[in-house]
Parts: structure tokens; sequence; C-alpha cells
């Protein structure tokens, strides 16, 4: 009857304090262990740059590709070398990629707010059009870790090449919360 009481009385306060039930249940790391994703430490730029900046509540994540736990890049054209499928599956990593950075700048992930911007980058041969279909493997993961926080603007876009022949980048945009 206590437990009862007690999940009443949370349910009452939420309501009243204008948070839905996923606010008050808001978990990403909790998300992962469920979906069996383990982070990794992000990688080194590869460059003179830094895997992020923040400024005031925002944090720009500089571009990432899709790295492989065993460190290997998955590598190829969309629409030549790989297929829709392939190419969600390394938006996926990478978006697992930027999740890890995030982890390592805020400590904490329930800081995450909002994803607020997704730029997707598609290694593809000229007439390859499904750029969306592949960034989605970002997209996707983002709302299934972070939720309605997960949901973002975003433009996915082909290129003629990208750095070592990756199949994606993505660089994206977070609001955080102190």
């Amino acid at each position: 009857m206590k437990g009862l009481f007690l999940v009443v009385c949370i349910s009452v306060f939420a309501s009243f304090s204008g948070f839905t039930q996923e606010e008050t249940e808001y978990n990403p790391e909790a998300k992962l262990l469920e979906l069996g994703i383990e982070l990794s430490k992000p990688s080194a730029p590869m460059a003179n740059y830094v895997n992020a900046v923040r400024t005031g509540n925002l944090i720009f994540l500089a571009g990432k590709g899709p790295t492989k736990a065993n460190g290997e890049n998955i590598t190829g054209k969309l629409g030549a070398d790989l297929t829709i499928e392939e190419g969600y599956e390394a938006a996926r990593i990478t978006a697992i990629n930027q999740i890890s950075v995030l982890k390592s700048e805020l400590g904490d992930l329930k800081k995450v707010k909002r994803i607020v911007k997704v730029r997707g980058m598609v290694n593809a041969v000229s007439d390859f059009t499904d750029q969306p279909k592949v960034i989605n493997g970002c997209s996707d993961l983002m709302v299934q870790v972070f939720g309605e926080r997960g949901k973002h603007a975003r433009a996915a876009v082909g290129m003629g090449s990208l750095p070592g022949n990756i199949a994606v980048e993505i660089e994206m945009v977070v609001e955080v919360e102190d």
C-alpha cells in the first residue's frame, strides 16, 4: 500500500510540476545499457581542432566518422560500395561516437537538454539520393537514447568524398544544462 501511495504522489507531483512521465524518468545512460551500447573513449582529433566547444549552454561537436570499437572505420561510397542499410549502420556507429564525446565533456548525459542540430554528410556517388535514409541511423538512435529531447533539426547531404573515404561524417549542436 505504501508503494502505491508513493507512486501516486510522484505522479501527482510530476503533473503539477509540469514534467511529463518521460522527463521524470529521463536517463540516457540507462537507455544506452538497455540498448546494449557501450561508450568508448573519444578518438583524438586528426588535426588542429578539438572534439567539442562549449559556449554558454550549447556544445558544438566536431565531425566524427564511423569508427568501430576495434578502431576500424566503415569506408566506401553509398551507391557503389555500400548499401543504404550499411550506411544506416555507419551513421548509427557515428552517433555512438558523438554520444561518447558528450559523455566525456559532460560527465553525465542527463545534462543533455536537447539535441538541437545534426549535420550528416554521406560519401556517395553523384546520383545517390537517399542521404536521409542513411543519416536516419543517427537520428533514430538520438531519439532512442534521449527521447523527445533527441528530436532535432537536421541536414543530410551527399559529398563527393570524405576524409579517409569514411562512409559518413556527422557533426552536432547540443543544448545542455549545468
